[in-house]
Order: C-alpha cells, then sequence, then structure tokens
C-alpha cells in the first residue's frame, strides 16, 4: 500500500512537470523575456485631446487589457526626441513607438544601432528592416468632415487653421476644402498656418486668434489641424457661436454643441496594435497606409454633436464615404504632387 502510494505520487509529480513545460513552451519569447513597451510622444504635450492623446488612449487601453506597463515620454525640445528614443533602446525597451515625423531621423539613427528592436514611426518612413512607418490618407477624412462644414455652413464660407505649415498640414486642409467643394462649389475656404516651427502645435493663443480673424470675415465653420493650438480654435468658435472641427481624436465633447464633428485619425489603433502584434510574435515591418477603408480616418458623431448632423447630412456623409471606399470618389492628396485643385 505504500509502496502503491509511492508510485502514485510519482506519477503525478511526472504528469505535473510535462503540464509545466507544455505551458512554458506554448509562451511566447517575447512575454517570457518581459515585454517592455515605450511610447514617444510628438511635441504639444500627452495630454494635448489629439493625437498624443490619442497614441496615450491606445497604451493604456493595451495596459488595462494585457496588464503590461509602458513607459512614455513628453519631449519639449527637439534633440530630446532622440534621446529619449535612444535610451528607451539602449535600456531594453521593445518595442518603441513614436507618434511624430519630427523624429525620423532619431528613428532611422536609433533603429539602425539597435536592429533587434522594434520600431513604429507614424507619419513618416524609415526604410529599415525593424521598423513599421504607418501613415494616413488624412486627405479622405478631411473631405467627409469638409463635406459637412459645407453643408453646415449658412455664409458660404468655412475656415481651415493648420499647425506648422508643412505638407502634411496642407493635406488636411486640401481634403477639407476638397469636402467642402463637394457640398457647396462655390464656397469660399479661408487657410491659415499658425508658424513654421514647433511651437505651431502648442500655441492656442495664436489659434484662437486665426480663428477669430476668419470668423470677422465671415466664416461660420472651422476645422482646425494644429495639436494643442487647436484647441484656441475650439474656443474663439464657441465663445463667437460659431462651428468648429476637431482633430486626431473625438473633441466633440470640448464643447458640446459647438463642435460639428471631428476628423479622426486612429493613432490609437497604430499604437495598441503594434504593442500587441509584438506579443503575439506577428509583429511586421515595412509601410502601412490607412484611410477610410481601413478605418485609420473618419468623421465622430456622438451625444455632443448629433443635434448639429441632419439626417441629410448623414446620408451625404455616408455616400462620400462609400464612394471613396469603391474609388468613385479620389480625394487629391496634396503630397502627392504639393498641390491642392481650386
Amino acid at each position: 500500500m505504500v509502496g502503491g502510494r509511492s508510485a502514485a505520487k510519482k506519477f503525478e509529480a511526472i504528469v505535473g512537470a510535462v503540464a509545466l513545460a507544455t505551458v512554458a513552451a506554448s509562451i511566447p519569447p517575447t512575454l517570457a523575456a518581459e515585454m517592455k513597451p515605450a511610447l514617444v510622444y510628438a511635441n504639444g504635450g500627452k495630454f494635448d485631446k489629439s493625437m498624443n492623446e490619442a497614441a496615450y488612449g491606445g497604451a493604456e487601453k493595451f495596459k488595462n487589457e494585457t496588464g503590461i506597463e509602458y513607459r512614455d515620454f513628453e519631449p519639449t525640445a527637439e534633440a530630446q526626441g532622440e534621446q529619449a528614443i535612444r535610451n528607451f533602446a539602449s535600456r531594453g525597451f521593445n518595442p518603441v513607438v513614436v507618434v511624430s515625423f519630427s523624429w525620423t531621423s532619431a528613428v532611422q539613427k536609433v533603429a539602425a544601432e539597435y536592429p533587434d528592436t522594434k520600431f513604429v514611426i507614424v507619419d513618416a518612413v524609415v526604410d529599415l528592416p525593424n521598423v513599421r512607418s504607418v501613415l494616413y490618407k488624412e486627405q479622405e477624412g478631411s473631405y467627409l468632415v469638409g463635406l459637412l462644414a459645407g453643408m453646415a455652413s449658412k455664409t458660404g464660407k468655412v475656415g481651415f487653421v493648420g499647425g506648422m505649415d508643412i505638407p502634411l498640414i496642407r493635406k488636411f486642409g486640401c481634403g477639407y476644402k476638397q469636402g467642402a467643394r463637394a457640398a457647396n462649389a462655390d464656397i469660399k475656404v479661408l487657410q491659415n498656418m499658425t508658424g513654421t516651427t514647433r511651437t505651431a502645435w502648442r500655441d492656442p493663443v495664436r489659434g484662437g486668434e486665426l480663428a477669430k480673424n476668419q470668423i470677422d470675415q465671415g466664416v461660420d465653420v472651422i476645422f482646425a489641424a494644429a495639436g494643442a493650438t487647436g484647441l484656441g480654435v475650439l474656443q474663439a468658435a464657441a465663445d463667437n457661436g460659431k462651428l468648429s472641427i476637431g482633430v486626431d481624436s473625438n473633441q466633440n465633447f470640448v464643447h458640446p454643441g459647438s463642435v460639428l464633428t471631428s476628423m479622426i485619425k486612429r493613432v490609437d489603433l497604430t499604437v495598441y496594435n503594434a504593442y500587441a502584434d509584438f506579443r503575439k510574435e506577428a509583429f511586421t515591418a515595412g509601410k502601412q497606409t490607412l484611410g477610410v477603408a481601413e478605418g485609420g480616418v473618419g468623421y465622430a458623431v456622438d451625444d455632443n454633436n448629433k443635434n448639429l448632423i441632419t439626417p441629410e447630412m448623414t446620408a451625404a456623409v455616408e455616400k462620400a464615404k462609400a464612394n471613396i471606399i469603391s474609388g468613385v470618389v479620389t480625394v487629391h492628396d496634396y503630397m502627392s504632387d504639393n498641390s491642392c485643385p481650386d
């Protein structure tokens, strides 16, 4: 009887060992090595209610679902971006997501120095085997909100306030103009850029001044694509009884009843998917381009703005969305030739 119990215990031990070995073998090496995600924001601050905050939301979603912590950094000067990226890589963080074209050269350098680290950069292309480059068809999302602006305008004048004067932001403005013209061929579209340096992303006072100037010229709907600067645009529109359009994140809540809609750019999904793919050992490098068809850009409707969007507007924008996906409508990309159709 004693011998039987001894044999049973030995059998249980063997079964337990086999089970543990099976479980251990099923754990991806990345998990076993302790995944250490990192995130470097664009200028403008983590809580800009725009692209940076969208990135933060994607990282938080991943952390909440998996329990895996991440580290992030908010650069306030040009040199800090490269320092942060290199610091994360040197300390074994992997993958490292970088949310700005501003850090293109930094990613180019650091990714070459750390070939075993996976990097993701938003709004730029770095052609290295360990870098995923994610671009968006901002012109398509901007077309949709431009169409809504054109239909909502009572004065026949709509506005656009961009951040830093670069082709990427001109791309937003050009798509917006095409959408507004699709609603009203005679509509006037006023456009201003906030500046030519990175401070243009974090100057809400200047954004408000530019918006007020457009309002004084008869504009009654203004689209802001300017990071934290755009908050000043939304504020000026609300203060003057006009409509505004948010960008990147859903900003309808910032001034309920005043923000007509927001042009959504799903940077949150880019961050979340980068971490999730790495965790599943499914991370791929190369270029990804996300438009309306891929769910990368769109427009926002919620309880804060649903009373501003009429059934006619909904039908028109959904038709435009379907036409973009099917190819019936092609929205010109400013960055393809640095020009915008009149």
